[in-house]
Formats: structure tokens, C-alpha cells, sequence
């Protein structure tokens, strides 16, 4: 099981790569929602996304044999973009397995930090199966998206700043797909702050992680529909999980029409920009609002890695969303 020193390690290993991101307040919506709300903004982070912590952390832990093989990956978007600019620090080869209907602007991103992306069909095709494969052709090394203690240790050392810079808090959201934010976040903070409620933050589409705490096991299901492409997991992985059903409160679910109000509020109020997932733990947060009011709340703003026209269309309400 992941433990805190693991993080630690991982901090040392970011210090002056990854950004030391900033923690946004707004009293705008602190009066929105009666509750101090500290934002972790990691929107602002080194290829847009919390994702850069976890796989630098993972790439910069093979020894420089395992590195001259090169790593393979497979991700949505924000995974496929961290390995790939991980890869190129570190000079070695990255080949990451990509959705056909990922995002262009991640497409692009991932092909401009020199990786070779080979495409699958999301629906049809098994993107695990399709990176081991090549893993077994090229002799590389797998850096998973989520089930992996690098990456998750990686990951955990957001929370790690986010206390260190806000001080005590009463609870934290972390939003949630495989569960390798969540999992790292809340080892961090549990053992800075022993008292904290750690909750994770899915779309109501795609809550197999809060089927599987409540049922204490992993459940899958079939690839959600849902606006938020990053949290579209089938299940939880493994190691998370194990994290996860010690230390983690509960999962929140939010309606994907909520997401595109915390995204509207995000860019109108507090002039960031966020992706439909990195924008799901402010969702929860507004959506159960209840349930945290006159509490200090951490949250994360987990990414940015949105195109301009698809930002346009969901935050004026051109594109429908349920």
C-alpha cells in the first residue's frame, strides 16, 4: 500500500520540474457556498494538468537501462501528455495508446512532446491489452494511467503543497476516475491532517468508484458517457482501491449540466480555464453544498486541457449537455 514517505520521495523528485502551483481563493464563492474554499489550481501545472506529477515521478524512477528501452502508456489525454513530456526529459522513447475520440488539442499535444500514438477505438477495443502487446514488442516499460504506486505517489504530492500552503482543512475533493489522484491525495492528507474527510469526485455517468467503496469491492462498468473524457474509467484500479476503502469519506457524484456550471463559474469569476474533469471536484462541491457549508474545503482544479471551441460551446450552452 502507497504510504507517505513514497510521496515524499516523489516531492524531492519534482522539486524544480513541476510547478509549485498557487492555491485560488475566491469570497465569491465562498459566499456561494458558505464555506472557505482553498483551490488548488493544478489547471496551471506543467502540460495543463496534476497528471505531470505522476508520470515524471513514474519515468524518473526506471534506472537509465529501463529508460534506454523506452515507456509505454495508454490515457484518454492528460496521462498520455504527462508521459510523453516526462519521456522527453528524460530522452527516451514514449509510444502512448490513445482513444480515437480523444480530444484534438490532446492528440496534438501529446505528437508535439514527441511520443508515437497509436489510436483505439474506446468502445470496441482493450487499451490494456493494446499496450502490453506493445510493451512485449519493444521490451519497454508500462506506466499505467492510475494502478501504479509511482504514479499515485506522484500524484499525492498535490495534496502535499496544497496543505503545507493552506494550512488545516476540514475536508478535501479530489476528483476521480481510476483513482491514482484520489489514492495519492489522500495518503498525503491523512497523514498531515488525521482528522480530514477525504471525498473523491466522479460524474454521475460514471460512478463506479462510489459503487465500489459503498460496496467494498471493485465494480465495472461500460465506458460512461459523459462530458468529463478523463474520468471516463471502467473501474478503479487496484492499488487506489486499496487506499481508497481505508481513507477516502465517500465518493460525490455530479450531473455533467453541474460540471459545465463550475466550468462557466471557474472561468467568469475566477478567470481559469478547466476541462470538463477538472472541474468535477468544484462540481461536487457546489452540487452538495450542504454538506460542507461553514467548513474550510480543499478542492482541485485537476486540469485545462481544453480546446477553445469545445470550452465556447459548453460554457454558453450551444452544445447540449444532459
Amino acid at each position: 500500500m502507497l504510504q507517505f514517505t513514497d510521496i515524499e520521495t516523489a516531492a524531492a523528485r519534482l522539486q524544480g520540474v513541476a510547478h509549485r502551483t498557487p492555491v485560488l481563493t475566491s469570497r465569491t464563492l465562498d459566499a456561494l457556498l458558505d464555506a472557505q474554499v482553498l483551490c488548488k489550481a493544478e489547471n496551471l501545472q506543467r502540460m495543463g494538468a496534476f497528471k505531470f506529477r505522476g508520470g515524471y515521478n513514474a519515468v524518473r524512477s526506471l534506472t537509465d537501462a529501463e529508460r534506454a528501452r523506452g515507456v509505454v502508456a495508454f490515457s484518454s489525454g492528460n496521462h498520455a501528455q504527462a508521459v510523453a513530456l516526462a519521456a522527453q526529459l528524460h530522452g527516451c522513447k514514449a509510444t502512448i495508446v490513445m482513444p480515437n475520440d480523444a480530444p484534438a488539442l490532446k492528440l496534438a499535444a501529446t505528437r508535439g512532446y514527441g511520443a508515437e500514438v497509436v489510436l483505439y477505438d474506446r468502445y470496441k477495443e482493450d487499451r490494456a491489452a493494446i499496450a502490453a502487446r506493445l510493451v512485449d514488442e519493444q521490451g519497454a516499460n508500462l506506466i499505467p494511467p492510475f494502478d501504479d504506486l509511482r504514479v499515485m505517489a506522484g500524484q499525492g504530492t498535490a495534496a502535499l503543497e496544497l496543505i503545507q500552503d493552506a494550512g488545516p482543512l476540514d475536508a478535501l475533493i479530489v476528483c476521480a476516475g481510476g483513482g491514482g489522484f484520489l489514492s495519492g491525495c489522500a495518503v498525503a492528507a491523512k497523514h498531515l491532517l488525521p482528522g480530514v474527510r477525504v471525498y473523491g469526485a466522479e460524474p454521475e455517468a460514471g460512478n463506479d468508484m462510489q459503487q465500489s467503496l459503498r460496496q467494498g469491492r471493485i465494480v465495472s462498468i461500460d465506458v460512461p458517457r459523459t462530458i468529463c473524457d478523463g474520468q471516463q474509467t471502467q473501474a478503479v484500479g487496484k492499488h487506489p482501491f486499496e487506499v481508497i476503502r481505508a481513507l477516502v469519506t465517500d465518493v460525490l457524484t455530479v450531473p455533467d449540466r453541474v460540471v459545465v456550471e463550475a466550468m462557466r463559474f471557474a472561468f467568469e469569476r475566477m478567470k481559469v480555464v478547466l476541462e470538463p474533469s477538472g472541474a468535477c471536484a468544484l462540481a461536487a462541491l457546489m452540487h452538495h453544498r450542504d454538506q460542507f457549508r461553514g467548513q474550510r474545503v480543499g478542492i482541485t482544479f485537476s486540469g485545462a486541457n481544453i480546446g477553445a471551441d469545445r470550452f465556447a460551446a459548453l460554457v454558453s450552452g450551444a452544445e447540449a449537455v444532459d
